[in-house]
């Protein structure tokens, strides 16, 4: 099966050279000229349209796309679908709303049109590392996708698996990333108690080192954290705004839904709330009461 890969940002590019590498025919396309150029540079091939690709890749084929969540999904499927087949799959790699997912899935059932869902992590270090792939879809139609997944994955027998019915990849991603939230915001906490502590005056990156081998909590994340920490020490440049791209929204709403108690995660979505607020109105609001109540005196703003 003919893949296309639609969307060659960061992992979408990366991903496709990746399918390349294990031997599979794939073609990709991007809005960007300079994306599609340096990708057709790379050795890839390409094509400069939705059309095109469609002409270049045959049925029955498979068209993988990696573009941001929401809205430009559907734009997408929109655009293709006069132009596929009965039988063709589209995968969806990107990291869309489980519900979205359900939606789309049984419209292009309709269609006479598979809808996959497949939840990838791995970032910019999926190239030389392997994707881990949370896979939701029909049994059958993941089956034919197996050597595509087994390329992409850290193993052909690890990383990656059919995890249930359509939006269940996505499902578990979206936990994936709440648990992430979670622990980075308990590595971020606990670092920061360390360099609270100027008595010891400890050398960060040491301990991220220490910590890497034999340690409990030795992980990836942490391997990252030293590495971070030994090209910056002292995280010069770096404002302390930590953006949500949605999962942990998402995984925070699923919980209440269901009534399952995920303090941890919710505490460090809360956590990446405050740190984009420029000037917290609810915080003033504390020193505003204090004073009210207390005549306690309030610092005024530089």
């Amino acid at each position: 099966m003919q893949i296309g890969m639609i969307g060659l940002g960061r992992m979408g590019g990366s991903m496709l050279e990746r399918i390349r590498r294990g031997g599979h025919d794939a073609v990709g396309y991007d809005t960007s000229p300079e994306v599609l150029k340096r990708t057709s540079q790379a050795g890839a091939k390409t094509a400069d349209s939705l059309p095109a690709l469609l002409q270049e890749v045959q049925p029955p084929r498979a068209l993988w796309l990696m573009v941001p969540s929401g809205p430009i999904v559907d734009r997408t499927i929109q655009a293709l679908l006069p132009g596929l087949s009965v039988n063709d799959v589209v995968i969806d790699g990107g990291n869309s709303n489980y519900k979205d997912t359900l939606r789309r899935a049984a419209t292009l059932k309709n269609h006479g049109i598979h809808y996959v869902d497949v939840g990838t992590s791995g970032g910019i270090w999926g190239l030389s590392e392997g994707y881990s792939l949370m896979i939701g879809g029909e049994p059958e139609i993941v089956k034919t996708l197996t050597p595509i997944f087994q390329a992409l994955a850290p193993a052909p027998d690890k990383g990656w698996g059919h995890v249930g019915a359509s939006g269940s990849g996505h499902f578990v991603k979206m936990v994936h990333n709440g648990i992430e939230y979670g622990l980075m915001e308990a590595f971020a906490e606990g670092f920061e108690l360390m360099r609270r502590k100027n008595q010891f005056n400890f050398d960060m990156k040491q301990i991220a080192e220490i910590w890497r081998h034999g340690s409990v909590v030795r992980s990836w994340l942490l391997d990252l954290i030293a590495r971070g920490l030994d090209e910056n020490p002292t995280l010069n440049g770096i404002a302390p705004y930590v953006s949500d791209s949605g999962e942990g929204r998402w995984t925070a709403i699923e919980a209440i839904e269901l009534g399952c108690a995920i303090p941890v995660i919710e505490a460090a979505l809360n956590r990446r709330f405050f740190s984009q607020e420029s000037e917290p109105f609810a915080d003033k609001l504390l020193a505003l009461m204090r004073h009210q109540f207390g005549g306690h005196s309030i610092k005024a703003k530089d």
